[in-house]
């Protein structure tokens, strides 16, 4: 009877030993199964999209097709059964676009995605370019689309509610490195833009607490100060031979203006020359054509060109003419005599 009691109990001990043993065994593996992929330094970066409204299902099935986990099952489990995990309630999974490592632990993809962290994209626009430039470089960038992006610039009721005179936001769009996130709403990146235009131009006198009418003229003069200067210095100098020529009722004579009549009125490529069929071109924008400034700007300016046009200097010039490529500078000259004479003197340095 006594051998009969040793033998149950040793088979309850033997059973319980297995029990634990067999846990401990699953615990470990399922851990094993959260755990990171590939050790820190053979590490590879992953970008990786959360969609709202997706489940935890289909989450865990796209990091492991990425690679990411080694189970969307261990995954899943740990995601909806805390316990499972040592947490104290699951994860909130917020939607996003996500950078991601391959020695990233579960537990630590949960903290990321719990953060709201996302990864964004550092996008640089120059300044001079147009809306349908800047547009592009969206696109390229994956921000949003070039189409989506012209259509918001053109919303009547955004323009509306800016004052905006005229119909596009063509010279409201600051140049400036942004930080946006994958695929954002169109209509909100340019209002980024938007919105930094006016608290850039705040510094600037002739600008700050201004309405848009008010300076609006000094913003065309701006666009196309940006597209003329290439040595900062100038650009005030550039600013006032255009100012001289407003006064006297003169043409601009802008180069840049028939630019963007080809490209972006027209839709033609960039032209390598400006030909005397081109300064023909019957549009309003033809500074060639048509005394003082076009209806609208011709460019989105940076703070060097915003500030030159606010407060020209004055000077006697009205002409200037580029006299060192390299360098980009400009001769500047008061009378059409001695523009013509800076040119031939270049034209002859040049040959």
């Amino acid at each position: 009877m006594k051998n009969n009691k040793n033998k149950k109990n040793t088979f309850v001990l033997y059973s319980l030993i297995s029990l634990i043993t067999a846990f401990a065994v699953c615990a470990l593996f399922f851990f094993y199964e959260l755990s990171a992929i590939d050790l820190p330094e053979n590490a590879k970066e992953v970008r990786f999209e959360i969609p709202a409204g997706i489940s935890v299902s289909e989450i865990s099935n796209s990091l492991y097709e990425k690679n990411l986990i080694r189970s969307p099952k261990a995954f899943y489990l740990a995601a909806r059964f805390p316990f499972l995990s040592l947490r104290k309630t699951s994860p909130v999974i917020k939607s996003g676009v996500y950078s991601l490592k391959t020695s990233m632990n579960v537990f630590e993809i949960f903290t990321l995605f719990e953060s709201g962290q996302q990864e964004f994209i550092k996008t640089v626009i120059p300044e001079g370019l147009t809306i349908r430039k800047i547009a592009r470089i969206l696109e390229t960038e994956g921000v949003c689309s070039a189409e989506d992006f012209i259509t918001a610039a053109q919303n009547p009721d955004l323009i509306q509610k800016y004052s905006i005179p005229f119909e596009t936001f063509e010279g409201f769009l600051f140049p400036d490195t942004y930080f946006f996130a994958p695929s954002m709403n169109a209509e909100n990146v340019l209002l980024i833009m938007i919105e930094n235009f006016f608290k850039k131009i705040s510094i600037i006198p002739e600008f700050a607490d201004k309405s848009v009418p008010d300076f609006y003229e000094k913003l065309i003069l701006a666009s196309i100060v940006e597209r003329e200067y290439r040595v900062a210095d100038e650009a005030p100098l550039i600013a006032s031979v255009f100012t001289n020529r407003i006064n006297a009722g003169a043409g601009l004579y802008s180069c840049a203006t028939i630019e963007y009549i080809i490209t972006e009125i027209q839709g033609r490529p960039h032209p390598d020359v400006i030909t005397y069929d081109d300064l023909k071109i019957d549009s309003p924008y033809n500074t060639y054509k048509w005394a003082a400034l076009p209806p609208g700007p011709i460019s989105n300016p940076g703070l060097i060109a915003l500030k030159a046009a606010a407060n020209p200097p004055e000077t006697n010039y009205f002409y200037f003419t580029l006299t060192d490529s390299d360098a980009g500078s400009h001769t500047f000259s008061e009378s059409f005599n001695a523009h013509i004479k800076a040119g031939t003197q270049f034209k002859t340095k040049k040959s």
